[in-house]
C-alpha cells in the first residue's frame, strides 16, 4: 500500500540544500554577522540582532516543501493556507507550481478541488483536527511540516482536555495556529477551549471567575467570547479548571503575567488549596521567538538610533518585536524592501501592533550625520530579504556597497 503520510522529508535535503541557500542567502547579512553582529558603512553603523529571521521550524516547512515538489514532479501539489507568513516565500512556492487552499472568512477550508492523486503539505503552524480528517477520508498524499513547537503546545492542551481542564490560549483566535491549537480539546469529549487575545481580554476571564465588581454577566460573557471559545461552552461551569497555554508567537511575558492574574482569580474565588489543584501552566513559547524576543531586549540595553524590523505584517513574532522595540527607540517594521523607496527616500511601515492597522509612509526619517541602524527580522523572514532592504537604506545615504558586501562609498 502507497505511504500516504510523511513528516520526516524525504532525504533530499542534502541535495536541495545549494538551490535554497542560492534562494535566501544574502552576503552583506553574512558580513555583519560574522564581524559580531555589527559593521559599519559610510556613516552608518548597522547592528544585527544576534538572533534573527528564519527558525528551524520555518527552515524545516521551507525545506520540506522544496522537497516535496522534487519527490512528486507530476502530481497536483496543494498547500492549506500560506507555509509561512512572509509573502515571497509563499510567491515562490507558487512558482514551483504549489497550488494555495485559502479559508474563507470563518476560517473554513474547502478541500472540494483535492483529488486522492494530490499531495497536499500541510504548514508550519499545523491545521485543525477536523482538517487533516477531511483530508484524511480524501486519501491523498499528506506531508506535514507542523512545527515541532506547536505540536508541543498541542499536547499541554490534548493532556488538559483529557484532565478536565479548560484550555485557555493565548492567542489571536483568527491565526492558523490558534485554531489548529484549540481544535486539539476534540480528543477527549467534552474538551473546552478559551482564546484570550491580551491582558485586557485575559482580565475580562479573570473578573468573571473572582466575582469582581464590574464583571460581566454570563450572556455578555458568551455575547463577547462567542467566536473565542469551543461549542457548549459555560462560564460558569468551564472557567472551575484552567490550564494555560499560548500561541507559540506570542509575546513571553504577556502569556505568563496571563497565567500569573489567571491563578491569582482562582485563588481569590475559590482558595489556595482549591488553586493548586486546578490551575495548571507551562511555558509555552518557542525557543526560536523567545530567543528573537531576548535578543531584541539585549540590543535595547543601548538602543540604537533607529530600527528597522523586517517581516510579514500578518506574521505574529513580527509584530511583537516591533511592539518591543517601539518601547526603547524610533522603530520601522516594514514587510520587506519595497516598503522603502530609494529615488524619494522614503519608507512605507505599519506603526502599530495591530496587524490590520494601516501603512503610513514618512520621508524624512533618517537621522542627519552618523548614526546607529538596528536590524531584526521575523522568524518567518529569509536573508536575502532582510539584505534588500539594508542595501536601499545604504543607497538612500550614498553609500554604494559592492555584490561582495564590501562598502566602497
Amino acid at each position: 500500500m502507497e505511504q500516504t503520510y510523511f513528516r520526516k522529508g524525504f532525504g533530499l535535503k542534502k541535495e536541495l540544500k545549494p538551490l535554497i541557500d542560492a534562494e535566501y542567502h544574502s552576503a552583506i547579512v553574512e558580513r555583519i554577522r560574522s564581524r559580531g553582529y555589527a559593521d559599519t558603512f559610510g556613516d552608518v553603523t548597522v547592528r544585527l540582532a544576534q538572533e534573527f529571521g528564519f527558525c528551524y521550524g520555518v527552515d524545516r516547512a521551507v525545506d520540506y516543501a522544496y522537497e516535496t515538489v522534487h519527490k512528486f514532479p507530476g502530481r497536483k501539489i496543494w498547500l492549506v493556507g500560506e507555509i509561512i507568513h512572509n509573502p515571497h516565500v509563499n510567491q515562490r512556492m507558487t512558482d514551483m507550481g504549489i497550488s494555495f487552499v485559502y479559508p474563507d472568512g470563518d476560517g473554513v477550508f474547502d478541500f472540494g478541488a483535492v483529488s486522492p492523486e494530490d499531495v497536499v503539505i500541510m504548514p508550519a503552524f499545523g491545521v485543525t483536527l477536523h482538517d487533516f480528517e477531511k483530508l484524511r477520508k480524501i486519501g491523498c498524499i499528506l506531508v506535514d511540516t507542523t512545527c515541532g513547537s506547536v505540536l508541543h503546545v498541542w499536547k499541554r492542551v490534548e493532556s488538559y482536555a483529557r484532565d478536565g481542564f479548560t484550555a485557555l490560549i493565548h492567542g489571536k483566535y483568527t491565526h492558523e495556529e490558534s485554531r489548529a491549537t484549540a481544535s486539539q480539546v476534540n480528543k477527549h469529549e467534552g474538551g473546552k477551549y478559551l482564546i484570550v487575545r491580551d491582558m485586557d481580554e485575559a482580565m475580562l476571564v479573570c473578573d468573571y471567575i473572582a466575582r469582581r465588581p464590574g464583571a460581566l454577566s454570563r450572556d455578555a460573557f458568551l455575547d463577547h467570547f462567542r467566536a473565542k471559545a469551543s461549542r457548549g461552552f459555560d462560564p460558569e461551569v468551564d472557567l472551575g479548571r484552567i490550564g494555560v497555554a499560548n500561541q507559540t508567537t506570542m509575546l513571553a511575558k504577556e502569556s505568563m503575567a496571563i497565567g500569573i492574574k489567571v491563578h491569582e482569580a482562582i485563588r481569590e474565588r475559590h482558595g489556595e488549596e482549591y488553586a493548586k489543584e486546578n490551575y495548571r501552566s507551562f511555558g509555552t513559547i518557542c525557543s526560536a521567538t523567545q530567543e528573537r524576543q531576548d535578543a531584541v531586549a539585549d540590543m535595547m540595553k543601548e538602543p540604537p538610533t533607529i530600527m528597522v524590523v523586517i517581516g510579514g505584517y500578518n506574521s505574529s513574532n513580527t509584530n511583537h518585536l516591533a511592539h518591543l522595540c517601539r518601547q526603547h527607540t524610533r522603530t520601522f517594521h516594514i514587510q520587506d524592501a519595497a516598503c522603502i523607496d530609494i529615488e524619494t527616500g522614503s519608507i512605507r511601515h505599519k506603526p502599530q501592533l495591530d496587524p490590520q492597522a494601516a501603512e503610513v509612509e514618512e520621508t524624512e526619517w533618517l537621522p542627519e550625520g552618523s548614526f546607529d541602524l538596528g536590524i531584526t527580522a521575523g522568524a518567518s523572514t529569509p536573508n536575502n530579504k532582510i539584505g534588500e532592504a539594508l542595501m536601499r537604506i545604504l543607497a538612500i545615504r550614498g553609500v554604494e556597497v559592492d555584490p561582495g558586501a564590501t562598502a566602497v562609498g
